[in-house]
């Protein structure tokens, strides 16, 4: 067997890992490059060691190191906790302000995983409290969580232009952002039809509203630096991963954070994960196996149809596999060899697709977001109810997303 059909086996291996498996799939494609790169193609080891994507590694610690110090040091809970307060007990507008808020806290760094593991105590027990139906509650955090994952400060943010960069169409970060927080706000708005919400606008009924504390001075300090931080990236185009690192190493130096819990938020799993498949995608690239991917995908696509094509694969793997550590860096590269094989196609509208087909699934039980939801839900409600229709739910959203990717998608890429 050839080094390029080789690697295409070995991401199929790896694809498969991450439905059945509890190995962490960086680990088995790092551990699969290595014979296909150095045995099989003849590379020299250094010559492998080359297409680890460091740059996406340092940017990747980077902005979690930074988004650690704010979970570890509790200024995200302080914000959370304001943010909610807000709703001042009146239950219909607990939704939208779950959405919003996580939409929020995801878009500024953090992603949607992270944003949702902070929420999701908090909004699921304020949601059973305010007689909000705990579907409704999940699906607003989690859509809410995943409209702002795409930002260019989020770590799944980076890791989309990273890919997008290989697909051909850099410099789209804000479009990325953009057509997925739409598909989220709509699947949102559709939730909140189809499960209470307008019954919630009738309920006049007042519940007591959160009780917070004072804000901390090292909250304070946390959140300046953070606003000091963003304003560098977008208005001085400092890079984004080496100046959260210089960002996190103040904040440790003037004692706002403790450097040992912060490095405990950082998710070094899903750095792992998303290095190591970024590591053989650059031998499938190097030894032609991306060539013989995209003939397959092209099998199953025509240039009218490949948006929603797309779109529907990748939701389907996603519902199974990591959007983040899996999806994204195996489909993104593929693009540019993907449009020359079906002889048409807009790369760009291609990569959105892919990038929004994956997130919208992202609700199901099956992914972190929603087992976070449902581990979150209080006592006294049915979890087993509430996970079949959140798997229904993220099932459908395939389809969902097909639609938008075919029909709306190219409306982003103009």
């Amino acid at each position: 067997m050839s080094p390029a059909a080789l690697s295409v086996v070995a991401l199929v291996l790896v694809m498969g890992a991450s439905f059945g498996t509890r190995l962490n799939v960086g680990v088995l494609a790092v551990a699969l490059a290595w014979p296909i790169a150095v045995h099989a193609a003849g590379w020299k080891a250094d010559a492998l060691m080359a297409v680890f994507p460091a740059s996406l590694f340092v940017t990747l610690l980077g902005v979690t190191l930074l988004f650690g110090v704010t979970q570890a040091n509790g200024t995200m809970a302080a914000v959370t906790q304001r943010a909610l307060r807000l709703s001042g007990g009146r239950a219909a507008w607990l939704p939208f302000l779950l959405f919003g808020l996580a939409c929020t806290i995801s878009t500024m760094g953090p992603g949607a995983i992270a944003a949702v593991a902070l929420l999701a105590p908090m909004g699921m027990a304020a949601g059973a409290h305010a007689g909000i139906p705990p579907l409704l509650t999940a699906l607003m955090l989690g859509n809410g969580a995943n409209a702002g994952n795409l930002s260019p400060f989020s770590a799944v943010g980076v890791i989309v232009t990273a890919g997008m960069g290989k697909a051909g169409v850099p410099g789209h970060e804000w479009q990325a952002w953009a057509a997925n927080f739409v598909a989220h706000v709509l699947a949102a708005g559709a939730a909140w039809a189809l499960f209470g919400g307008p019954g919630l606008l009738r309920d006049a009924t007042r519940r007591e509203a959160v009780v917070v504390a004072p804000l901390a001075t090292e909250h304070r300090v946390t959140l300046i630096v953070g606003a000091l931080w963003v304003a560098a990236v977008v208005l001085l185009k400092v890079n984004l991963g080496l100046a959260a690192f210089a960002a996190a190493a103040f904040l440790v130096l003037v004692r706002a954070a403790d450097d040992t819990a912060m490095l405990r938020q950082v998710p070094w799993a899903v750095i792992v994960m998303v290095c190591g498949v970024s590591m053989l995608i650059g031998v499938l690239e190097g030894t032609g196996g991306m060539d013989l991917f995209s003939t397959l995908l092209a099998r199953i696509a025509t240039p009218g149809s490949v948006n929603g094509v797309i779109a529907f694969v990748t939701g389907a793997i996603s519902t199974y596999s990591s959007t983040s550590g899996v999806v994204y860096p195996t489909f993104l590269p593929a693009v540019p060899a993907l449009v020359e094989k079906l002889g048409g196609g807009n790369p760009l509208e291609i990569a959105l697709s892919i990038n929004v087909g994956a997130a919208l699934v992202d609700v199901s039980p099956l992914s972190t977001i929603g087992a976070l939801c449902i581990a979150a839900l209080p006592e006294g409600h049915d979890a087993r109810r509430l996970f079949r229709i959140l798997l229904l739910w993220g099932m459908s959203m395939t389809v969902v997303g097909a639609l938008f990717c075919q029909f709306v998608i190219p409306l982003f890429a103009r």
